[in-house]
């Protein structure tokens, strides 16, 4: 079966440009410390960018992730069951979402993702690999509740997060995504939905920054994209040779920060709004939250899931956790 071409549910002006795009860059470079949401590192070249960097020697995650998923597909069907609609948060990678739907035998797949160009691409792609499986990419802001499409609304659902995304996301960003998700899940008291999620280690330090600063500066370009897709879609004259890839591991955060250092004084334009920067300032890019089984757990359950199972790979360097839709409480 080929993969539809799904629908969009993107806000844009009149010029094409994503409107919560345009209002995260302002307001991330209006603040004192400059930052802009992960997000929106992930254009079409940037994606593909990321899928390179899951190759590289340094980054462990998708090695561990992928071992986990390719070991446990057994446990994964006993616990999860056939006949689940597979909705993932992202565009499928074309290693893992395929062992997750050899394993389960879902009745429909549907990626959701940003980057529209990125998501039909790759729902093609695993269109072509699993023909009989009906694919409906949907391209949105999945950090929002997303309205699936018809075809799926009765089918008991999975969600799938791989590859420690949520680690991206301060806490609070990350309970509201998990609570979003719920709601784009939906399911019932009797049928809760399921979520399948990846969550990265705390580590040696070293492994970390190594993970997030490679050799090659496959992860700094993929981090100065974000400065060419600003230039590109929102009018900026940001000079992409005056920064800089930082990876720093913040200790009292338990994570990994990405950010791009000015290398000097400086100023450019975006949306026709002037901004300066001083040599040495950054704008923070991204972060990767690390954790423990016990603050794994407390993310989740504070999302309204609760935690079924988790696996970890053969040097517990990454964990993967089924977890199930809680159960509406009104007092403890």
């Amino acid at each position: 079966m080929k993969a539809n071409q799904g629908i969009a549910l993107v806000d844009r002006d009149e010029d094409g440009i994503d409107k919560a795009f345009r209002s995260d860059v302002l307001a991330g470079l209006r603040q004192e410390q400059k930052a802009i949401p992960a997000r929106w590192l992930y254009d079409d070249a940037g994606s593909q960018l990321f899928e390179d960097i899951t190759s590289l020697e340094e980054y462990y995650p998708t090695r561990a992730e992928t071992q986990i998923l390719q070991a446990r597909g057994a446990e994964f069907r006993e616990l999860i069951g056939s006949g689940r609609a597979v909705v993932e948060f992202g565009s499928g990678s074309s290693v893992k979402t395929p062992l997750l739907l050899r394993a389960i035998d879902p009745a429909a797949y549907v990626p959701l993702d940003i980057s529209g160009d990125f998501l039909r691409q790759s729902s093609a792609a695993l269109s072509a690999k699993f023909p009989d499986l009906p694919v409906h990419p949907v391209e949105a802001d999945f950090m929002k509740p997303v309205t699936l499409p018809d075809e799926v609304e009765r089918v008991r659902k999975l969600g799938f997060f791989p590859g420690s995304t949520i680690g991206n996301m301060v806490a609070r960003t990350a309970v509201d995504l998990l609570r979003s998700m719920r709601t784009t899940l939906g399911g019932s008291e009797n049928e809760r939905p399921f979520l399948l999620i990846g969550m990265d280690l705390v580590k040696d330090i070293g492994v970390l920054e190594a993970a997030y600063d490679d050799a090659k500066g496959v992860t700094a370009e993929f981090n100065l994209n974000l400065a060419r897709r600003i230039n590109r879609e929102l009018e900026g004259t940001i000079p992409l040779d005056s920064f800089v890839h930082r990876a720093i591991w913040n200790d009292a955060y338990s994570r990994i920060e990405m950010h791009l250092e000015a290398t000097r004084d400086l100023e450019f334009d975006v949306c026709e709004e002037r901004f300066s920067m001083s040599a040495g300032e950054t704008i923070h890019t991204e972060n990767s939250h690390k954790f423990s089984p016990r603050s794994a757990n407390l993310l989740l359950l504070a999302g309204g899931w609760t935690p079924v199972a988790r696996w970890t790979d053969d040097q517990d360097r990454f964990s993967v956790i089924l977890a199930e839709a809680s159960e509406h409480r009104n007092a403890p």
